[in-house]
């Protein structure tokens, strides 16, 4: 059975599969624009939510790599904001690998809604990182620091704020010059909602109350920031995956780091442990599988990369489909080949 027999009939997004030069699935389906019929094509710019924090961490390793920053420089060295209760002594270490302990402005174990957060402050205000700053800076911390692993999008916004003090550039500026442009991904950047270029989809929430659908305008920052929200299309994933992999946005070594295991207990196995901006699952019949992910309203994302057979999957749906339950059947058919 090939990968397209596969996937859900009812998915609505892309999944797209390569090795190489060798395309080992494309499928296509739904719409960018449900309303007027405009289908998705390989082209579409997708949202991607949290995906965009593997951009921040490569941002962050280059310029450790550059000899700009150092894993154990701390918060209050590189940053003139007021932190409040927050430890002047975490490191971009434990920023990077989510233990901190940081208050999260979207703790994920308390709040299930991202939309949740715009009730009282709303979010086209969302176009900058300092934009986030009001919703946790001045929250006590959530444990000591190094204590434990915890996922965390201010530790995320934070790094990209230490990307902007460093090289006087906004994130997403450095990250368009030193990852985007280099890998020549040329539909990825970070687009303000009521600013979008061509080729971007909506994202589509549904409402079973009314049996339609609402775009998820009102649900996301208007702009992605350190935490994510970048627009990507799937040949641009594919093309940054092969270009990290070759050791043309970070050394090899530096990539190999990145791409092991670094914080998380692994209890578990789908999650698995975390590296460096990306997830790390077990593979028992070889080197460990790096993956990255998004899910907003309206948004979900994943990509993995096998570093045995350098297949490379990429899935995503501007409808919030599951893409975590077609990687798991891309995984047994063809993952640990």
């Amino acid at each position: 059975m090939g990968i397209k027999d596969m996937i859900d009939g009812e998915f609505r997004g892309i999944v797209y599969v390569v090795q190489g030069d060798k395309v080992l699935c494309e499928k296509v389906t739904g719409y960018a624009d449900l309303p007027n019929e405009v289908p998705n094509t390989l082209e579409t710019r997708f949202a991607s939510a949290s995906a965009g924090k593997v951009f921040v961490a490569v941002g962050i390793l280059q310029l450790i790599e550059q000899g700009k920053l150092q894993f154990n420089d701390t918060l209050g060295k590189l940053l003139d904001i007021e932190l409040n209760q927050i430890d002047r002594d975490i490191t971009v270490r434990q920023l990077l690998t989510h233990t901190s302990g940081v208050p999260d402005y979207f703790d994920e174990s308390i709040m299930s809604e991202y939309e949740e957060l715009w009730t009282d402050y709303p979010n086209y205000r969302i176009r900058h990182n300092d934009d986030l700053l009001p919703l946790f800076i001045t929250k006590p911390m959530m444990y000591p620091k190094g204590a434990k692993f915890q996922y965390n999008n201010s530790g995320y916004v934070l790094l990209a704020t230490i990307i902007e003090k460093v090289t006087d550039m906004y994130f997403d500026q450095y990250l368009q010059a030193h990852i985007f442009d280099v890998c020549g991904m040329k539909s990825t950047g970070y687009y303000e909602l009521d600013k979008l270029p061509s080729k971007c989809a909506n994202n589509y929430i549904y409402c079973s109350d009314t049996n339609d659908f609402r775009t998820n305008i009102y649900s996301v920052d208007a702009k992605g920031t350190g935490a994510g929200g970048a627009f990507i299309s799937v040949k641009d994933i594919a093309a940054f995956w092969t270009h990290l992999a070759e050791g043309k946005l970070l050394s090899k070594e530096l990539v190999s780091d990145m791409l092991c295991k670094q914080s998380g207990d692994g209890d578990d196995a789908e999650e698995g442990y975390y590296g460096y901006g990306v997830w790390i699952i077990d593979n028992p019949k070889g080197r460990d599988i790096p993956y990255f992910q998004g899910c907003d309203p309206g948004v979900s994302f994943i990509s993995e990369y096998n570093p045995n057979n350098g297949i490379i999957s990429v899935l995503v749906s501007n409808y919030g489909d599951n893409v975590w339950k077609e990687m798991r059947k891309i995984r047994r058919g063809y993952w640990y080949d």
